[in-house]
């Protein structure tokens, strides 16, 4: 005997309560399993500052589509990308099995972020333009007042009211299928109860696998052992229902080798310590050597890039070095979020010699990086300013000012994995497509656990992709009832 709902939803992010709420709300009976505790529940959406890709409260950002379409595949063949332009009823069998985001998935998700937002009003979420972590930045960002931490209870809040109900330390381990492969519900894991059926149409919203120490090494690598959740709530997250799906044969999508990072200090125990402040100093490793441009553009551009190059460095680790011109920057400690201080010293050999850098390699590096330096008559700390150096291999493009005003600084710097990039393949009802792009009957998916990144996050948009598509599964679930 197993437990009946009309909908499962594995996950208690904003994305598995986007489901809940929406399909509460259409009257369906709802489960919502969470592997943590009540007080620790909503993974990664609880932790995040849930920045959101918009200029205004009913409008993206006018590259949403374009930024996510630019980045939804890496050399593909030239005879797909015009098929993909196409109707979909008119695609070969090879375009609608492709591991990509497809072009009506884009659109639907755009078209569905201003609805999104309206009825998390109305449900008392209130939103801000409210100052970032980014001294320099290109895009706007919404925000929710309270951050992540505020969607989540609104939402459960809401979830509670309606009725719904929520099991927790009840973890999603495998799908339920009758012999014809249709999904049927799950198999959950309770310490109380051991195996439960839970029975029902399943969305499964239960993030990526940046949680899960052998999916990592699996799918990025042995070096993934230099990685580490951004925030605690990463940790839960753990790739059990994108293993699932694929075993069913549900269709890959998104950069299984990649993930987004973030520059944070490894010292810190905080939620998201990050360290944004590097395009103001110079980065080197632990030889002591500059190995990347540190200013390629405004730091909310740039910075997943340049945190790249930081995790190819050995053990994964860098250091920003600074010394006192960083004061003359208005607001520079907005850009430091780690609890822990800076490793000072009064001299560049003693601040090498702490960080346990060959002797004389700072000092080296530092003196021929001052010598490339322009004159910094032009400096203008908050906006791009061109000031580049000369004649220095890498060249930094921006805000290069001489390093030699002591005493100096140092933070370390390691990628944060943010989320992983590989996920599930949904059409735009957020069902999860098998592996010939046809519809999973039963089962669909949002957030992390859908695949639509390759190589560069489009930032600013997975709370979003979460929201909007937590909401279109329920209410076709709704309206696949009728």
């Amino acid at each position: 005997m197993g437990k009946t709902f009309d909908v499962v939803v594995a996950g208690c992010g904003v994305a598995g309560l986007s489901a809940a709420v929406s399909a509460a709300e259409c009257g369906l009976r709802v489960a919502v399993l969470e592997r943590a505790s009540r007080a620790e529940r909503g993974g990664q959406s609880r932790y995040t500052e849930a920045y959101l890709r918009m200029k205004t409260l009913d409008r993206v950002s006018d590259d949403f589509e374009t930024h996510l379409a630019e980045n939804a595949g890496v050399y593909m063949d030239p005879d797909f990308v015009a098929e993909l332009g196409r109707e979909r009823n008119s695609w070969s069998h090879a375009t609608r099995a492709l591991g990509v985001a497809d072009p009506e998935l884009i659109m639907n998700f755009a078209d569905h972020v201003p609805a999104t937002i309206a009825w998390l009003q109305g449900l008392g979420v209130t939103f801000d333009f409210l100052p970032t972590q980014f001294l320099t930045k290109t895009q706007p960002r919404l925000l929710p007042v309270g951050g992540g931490e505020a969607l989540v209870e609104a939402l459960a809040a809401k979830a509670e009211a309606l009725g719904v109900t929520f099991f927790y330390q009840t973890t999603a381990r495998g799908l339920l299928r009758d012999d014809r492969g249709e999904v049927q519900g799950l198999l959950a894991q309770s310490p109380e109860e051991g195996g439960v059926h839970f029975l029902g149409k399943v969305v499964l919203a239960c993030g990526g696998f940046e949680g899960n120490p052998a999916l990592m090494a699996k799918y990025l690598g042995p070096r993934s052992v230099y990685l580490r959740p951004v925030c605690k709530g990463g940790y839960f997250n753990r790739g059990e229902g994108i293993e699932m799906a694929l075993e069913a044969g549900a269709a890959p999508c998104g950069e299984f080798g990649s993930y987004h990072a973030e520059p944070v200090d490894p010292r810190s125990g905080v939620s998201e310590p990050s360290i944004f402040v590097f395009p103001y100093g110079i980065l080197v490793n632990k030889a002591g050597e500059r190995f990347t441009d540190e200013a390629p553009g405004t730091v909310d551009a740039c910075y997943e890039s340049v945190t790249r190059r930081i995790y190819e460095q050995r053990e994964g680790i860098a250091y920003v070095i600074l010394d006192q011109r960083i004061k003359d920057v208005p607001n520079y400690r907005l850009a430091i979020r780690t609890d822990q201080p800076a490793i000072e010293a009064g001299t560049l050999e003693a601040l090498g010699a702490k960080l346990g850098m060959p002797e004389g390699a700072l000092d080296a590096t530092v003196q021929r990086y001052n010598e490339a330096c322009p004159l910094d008559a032009g400096f203008k700390a908050l906006e791009l300013d061109g000031l580049a150096t000369r004649g220095l291999v890498p060249k930094k493009s921006n805000w290069s000012r001489r390093v030699d005003q002591g005493p100096f600084m140092a933070y370390p710097i390691i990628s944060a994995n943010v989320f992983t990039f590989g996920g599930l393949k949904i059409n735009s009802a957020g069902q999860v497509l098998d592996t010939d792009g046809n519809p999973i009957r039963s089962l669909y998916a949002a957030g992390e656990t859908v695949g639509m990144y390759y190589t560069n996050y489009t930032g600013a948009t997975s709370v979003l992709k979460g929201l909007v598509f937590g909401r279109l599964s329920a209410q076709h679930i709704a309206e696949s009832k009728l």
